[in-house]
């Protein structure tokens, strides 16, 4: 059972996203200080993280992108987001990206419900194979195991970390049930 102090999930439209922005970059620069793995190294300049959010909101109003966000004490705690793949024989596929959770608010399940509910939207869309990829020994790593996804391998030294040191990466799929 959920208690009343647990997050909403909300999906962001484009003409949401503006009013968001400020709560948006305090997400990704405090994930980023938290020495998350999610394409950028900290510190983290507020004007990168806008222009990163802004390049969302671009794909967003295309609609070749999803954005979810959680919510707390109308706080944004967390979000994920879904690439929808565009071309013709791709169309039954989703790249899922960027899942952030605040540091103050993790181990509260965010993680797992943003995952869950992007999964919905996945289907939703008619996607029927879902793919991500972090760093390997990542707490997400073990997150995304326990949600049923399936490890397709690992890449040594895939991405730079804050030390300066290369991380491996390791790729996952799920498939969903076409509802």
């Amino acid at each position: 059972m959920i208690d009343s102090s647990f997050p909403s999930i909300q999906n962001v439209s484009f003409e949401q996203a503006q009013e968001l922005l400020p709560e948006l970059v305090h997400l990704l620069r405090d994930t980023v200080d938290g020495g998350a793995s999610v394409g950028f190294l900290p510190p983290l300049s507020a004007e990168d993280a806008t222009q990163y959010w802004n390049t969302v909101f671009e794909d967003v109003a295309q609609h070749k992108r999803v954005l979810l966000v959680a919510r707390a004490d109308e706080q944004i705690v967390g979000s994920v987001q879904l690439e929808l793949a565009t071309k013709p024989n791709a169309l039954h596929r989703a790249e899922v990206q960027k899942l952030f959770v605040l540091q103050n608010q993790r181990r509260r399940g965010i993680g797992k419900a943003l995952m869950q509910a992007i999964e919905q939207v996945a289907g939703d869309y008619r996607r029927t194979l879902l793919v991500l990829d972090t760093r390997q020994g990542d707490t997400a790593e073990r997150l995304y195991r326990t949600l049923g996804w399936q490890e397709v391998g690992v890449i040594p030294s895939y991405a730079r970390n804050a030390e300066g040191t290369l991380d491996g990466t390791v790729f996952f799929y799920k498939t969903l049930p076409l509802l």
